[in-house]
């Protein structure tokens, strides 16, 4: 039996932790193999956003035995060289200041190494990019980072589906992360239009 390969997910100081949290509990769910790396920025805004501290999250998620992380300065990991084989990345949420390091190739981090690794290799590389509004360096960025080959997914709501509450949002964009990893063909069916009535 051949292994999956393992789906990266980067963590940014960017508001929208629950983002994050909840790409890794998807993935789990589904038996993806699932590696975390986050920045000292996230841990602080993940705490002033959720209930759960970082730390508690990453207790729960280590239980699992298709997870693993690494420290956000951890260089001689494995997930920093491309000959260990990955399935790509998902940077979510996704701070300006991660963009511009990628766009001009800084990888002064695991976090910014490995989504490097993910364009310099042709693998998946999906960013969620939590800013607004966006001047021109930001969208001159996201240009240049999407020409490298990233998938820039904002995490815009569908009101179209008319959604209850942040639940709802949230699983929107997370289903839609979980396409464009290519770790789901499609959206749910409850979260695809299915035209006016």
């Amino acid at each position: 039996m051949i292994e999956a390969k393992p789906i990266v997910v980067g963590i940014s100081g960017a508001s929208g932790a629950v983002l994050a949290r909840e790409t890794v509990n998807e993935l789990l769910r589904r038996e993806i193999p699932t590696i975390a790396v986050c920045s000292n920025a996230a841990r602080l805004v993940w705490q002033e956003e959720l209930d759960q501290s970082f730390s508690d999250a990453l207790s729960e998620w280590r239980e699992h035995p298709q997870f693993t992380d690494y420290g956000i300065g951890d260089l001689r990991a494995p997930i920093a060289s491309g000959t260990f084989p990955t399935a790509g990345m998902a940077v979510v949420p996704c701070s300006m200041n991660t963009v511009a390091s990628v766009a001009h190739g800084l990888a002064g981090n695991l976090l910014l190494r490995t989504a490097d690794v993910c364009l310099k290799e042709r693998r998946r590389l999906v960013l969620v990019p939590r800013e607004t509004p966006l001047h021109s360096i930001h969208l001159e960025n996201l240009l240049a980072v999407s020409r490298a080959g990233a998938v820039i997914l904002p995490p815009e709501p569908a009101f179209y589906l008319k959604p209850r509450g942040m639940e709802d949002l949230v699983r929107f964009v997370v289903s839609r992360v979980l396409v464009a990893l290519g770790v789901a063909d499609d959206l749910p069916q409850d979260l695809q239009y299915q035209g006016g009535s």
